[in-house]
Parts: structure tokens; sequence; C-alpha cells
């Protein structure tokens, strides 16, 4: 399947993760590898497609330097099927934690979602002019519509009874009269309907409300299996057997365009067709993010009860990382494929505590580097979605503009820097505690404020913290 990340350069995919991400660019370069990988595999044969398997990779650092936002960004920028698990789902409760399985079946539905999507955007064009039909035919219904609403009412003896259907010569009179009637209304609907599509086109009708027939979605009750998502909807078992229920609904036009359009496109997609394609895409262009799978690392000093459950997990992770088919509701899923990337703190434990054969399928290890007080600054002001750019968008709703100076900026990067070496570090994750102290006033007070421009200089910032952090910090180091 055609993907438009697989088709970029790696330089091109660093790029796009540069908008958002600031620094860590050994990691942003081992996953633009890999995913680059996997588009140069797609052009080999087949016999070399099958040898060449994913290298998998492991990112290490500290919290909050970048290792799940990029995850995040991929899979926004992707087309790929793409899923994050934490590691610690497995192990919750002893060993009664999430099957380990239930990551692939994640993976196969995001995929489905993905391909179907992608196939609904082709059929959106032809469903477009379904729609306006049907729209139009909801306002000047035509002469069928109206003929089989008087039909309804006819009993259904009357034809044996009137002779079998012979016509007197009046009859046929009085019917041809009839027909000649019928068609100077049809031209009078036609014309009609055409000033209408025409109205349509130019938008003047988005806020009539019309009737609309939708067919009504049976709200089968599901029976979950093992609470795996391998459940069976009730109301699909019997869904076949039953003709499709329709309801009438009273809705504006530009409401009823996407209802329809939906309905209309769903109807023109082949549902087995997307299944199809989407396990191919799952198993040839899946990625599976494995989240804080330090935790399940048994380094020595958990050397405790809760050390079997944590290896067990490794355990049973290790043949879907080595490749094995794992059945889902869809149809059985070759793991081989996949790219997994592992990421974790690995604070207290270490890579080398997880089992060998785990380690050598994660070939390359990529280690993220702490944030300094330039990457602080930088990820306030640099990235697309920085966070001084978002809390100016969340305060200018309201009519209040705020305006921080270079100064105060800095004198944040320096907080945040020094609060993580003091204290926990919490790398970027920092900027929005010390953040939303700093506006929490100006946010609590805004509806009364006559003020409709603030400057927050590096005095303002120096001023609230030296009230609110200080003093919580010494209380905590006063036993």
């Amino acid at each position: 399947m055609a993907n438009k990340l697989y088709q970029m350069t790696p330089k091109e995919i660093v790029g796009e993760l540069d908008k958002y991400i600031i620094g860590q660019d050994d990691a942003k370069k081992s996953v633009a590898i890999a995913l680059r990988n996997r588009y140069r595999r797609s052009l080999l044969s087949e016999e070399m497609q099958e040898e060449i398997t994913p290298k998998n990779i492991l990112m290490m650092g500290p919290t909050g330097v970048g290792k799940t936002e990029i995850a995040r960004r991929l899979a926004k920028l992707m087309d790929a099927p793409f899923v994050k698990v934490e590691a610690t789902k497995f192990t919750e409760v002893g060993y009664v934690g999430r099957d380990v399985d239930s990551m692939v079946r994640d993976l196969v539905e995001s995929s489905i979602r993905i391909t179907k999507q992608s196939q609904l955007d082709e059929k959106y064009a032809i469903a477009d002019s379904i729609v306006e039909e049907r729209i139009i035919e909801a306002i000047i219904p035509g002469k069928k519509k109206r003929e089989s609403a008087q039909n309804t009412v006819k009993n259904p003896f009357d034809f044996i009874l009137s002779n079998a259907g012979y016509q007197s010569q009046k009859q046929q009179y009085e019917q041809q009269q009839l027909e000649q009637q019928g068609t100077g209304e049809k031209e009078d609907v036609a014309l009609a309907r055409e000033q209408v599509r025409q109205q349509l086109q130019q938008g003047l009708l988005e806020d009539q409300f019309i009737e609309i027939e939708v067919t009504e979605t049976p709200k089968g009750g599901t029976i979950d299996l093992n609470g795996e998502s391998m459940g069976i909807a009730i109301g699909n078992i019997f869904g076949d057997m039953m003709p499709q229920k329709k309801k009438n609904k009273k809705v504006r036009v530009k409401d009823a365009r996407k209802i329809l359009r939906e309905e209309e496109a769903q109807n023109l997609i082949d549902m087995d067709q997307v299944v199809e394609d989407a396990l191919r895409n799952a198993e040839q262009n899946g990625i599976i993010f494995i989240d804080e799978i330090d935790k399940i690392a048994s380094g020595s000093s958990y050397r405790s009860g809760a050390d079997v459950s944590r290896e067990g997990v490794q355990r049973d992770i290790l043949p879907i990382v080595e490749g094995s088919v794992v059945n889902t509701k869809h149809g059985p899923v070759k793991t081989d494929h996949i790219l997994f990337i592992g990421a974790g703190a690995f604070h207290t434990a270490k890579p080398t505590d997880l089992i060998p054969e785990l380690q050598g399928r994660f070939p390359i290890r990529v280690e993220l580097e702490n944030l300094d007080k330039e990457t602080f600054l930088k990820i306030l002001t640099i990235p697309e979605n920085a966070l001084v750019k978002q809390h100016k968008a969340l305060l200018e709703t309201e009519g209040v503009e705020i305006e921080f100076t270079d100064s105060a900026i800095e004198e944040i990067a320096t907080m945040a820097f020094l609060m993580n070496e003091q204290t926990e570090n919490i790398g970027a994750r920092r900027l929005h505690t010390i953040l939303e102290k700093l506006l929490e006033d100006i946010s609590f007070n805004i509806p009364d404020m006559e003020e409709d421009k603030l400057v927050i200089d590096d005095a303002y910032v120096k001023e609230k913290f030296m009230e609110k952090i200080h003093p919580e910090d010494i209380d905590r180091f006063i036993l």
C-alpha cells in the first residue's frame, strides 16, 4: 500500500519531526532510517523481502525528553498502522494483566480504520452526487414517491374484482388524459428540481430543515471474550437475516449532507477487500511502540516476588517480537515484519537486565540526552505547537492578549532547568508546571479584568515563584 511517509527521505522525516520535537537528533535519525528501510524493502523481490526483517529500536532516556512524543508525531505523520502500548499494562495485578497478543489486535484495528478511511475518501466524490439527488428528492418528492404513497392505500383484491385488469374505452380515455396531465407535472417537477439544485450549489439552503430516510444501525449487545476485543456482536449474528430498518430524521441540509455522504460512501466500499488490505498493511507496514519497557526488566534491585511476573511478560512479548502468528477476529497476522520501538527511562534497571533473547531483538540502541537550558528556551518558542503559543491562544479567546518578554522566557527556562536538577528530573513536562502556575491568577481573574494586554517580564516570573514555589520546596525538606 502506497504510503506518503515511506516515500519521504530520512532528512525529510527528520525535518517533519523537528517542527515539533527539539533536539534528540540521534533518535530521530534512527527512526527515519528504520522507516526508509521499510520503503527500500518494498522495492525488492518477494524472496528478498521475506528475508529482510526490520531492525527494532530501543530508546533510552529520562522521562519528558521526547521518547513518546516522537512516537505520537510519527503516528500523526503516517498512513501506516501504528499502536502505542504500555508494557506495564501486561503486569497489572500480579500476572492478570492484559493478554500480550492484544497489541497485535489493536494494530489490526488501527489498520482497518486507516484502510477503510482511505477507501471512503476515494468514494466520496461519487457519494456526493448521489447525496445531492437524495437531498433534492427530500425537498421536492418525485412522482414515483407520491404515487407509491397513494398506492399503499389500495386494496390488493381490487385488481381481481375489476374484471382482471380489463379496461373500457371510457377508462382508457380517462387514463390518457391523466398521463398527459402527468407529463406536464413531470416537467414542472424537473424545473423546480433544477432550481433547487442551483440553490444547493450556491449554498442558499444549508439551514433549511428536510426529512431524510437513513438506515438504522442495530444496537446489538456484545459478548466480550476474555476482555480482549475478540467479542461477538449479538446484533451481527441476526443482522443479516433481518431486512435493514429505515428511520426518518428531520435535520438541516448541511447535516443531512454529512450523514448521507457517510452512508452512501459506506455502501460503495467492499468491506471484505478492506479487511484483506488492512491485514496485509498491518503485517508489512505496522509499527508497535512499547513504552515503559524498562518496567518489565528484572534488575538486581527487583529480586522479589514481582520478578516472576516481569520476566513472564518479557517471555510473552518475545515470540511476538521474534515473529509469530497471532489470531485476531479478522484473521491471522504474522508479526515477522512489524517494526517494534521500545522506550524506557532505564533509571533503576539497565537494558542488560532484559532477558538476552529480548535484548538481541532490539539491535539499535539510542540514548536521548537530558534537556539543558538552551533546549528549554527552544521548546518554549520554536515548535509549531510551542507552549507559549498555546497559552497565548487560550487567553486570546477571552479577549486578553499576553506577551512574554525574552527575559521572561529565559527566566522560565532557567527555572525549569534548576528545578529538574534540584528535584525530580521530569524533562520538558516541568515547563507545563511552571507556565500553569505563572498564569494561574490571570486565568482565574480574566472575566473581571479591565486590561486587554498584559506583558509578562522576568520580574513578574521571579515574583510569582518567590511566593508560590519556594515556600513549598522548603516545607518539603523540613522533617
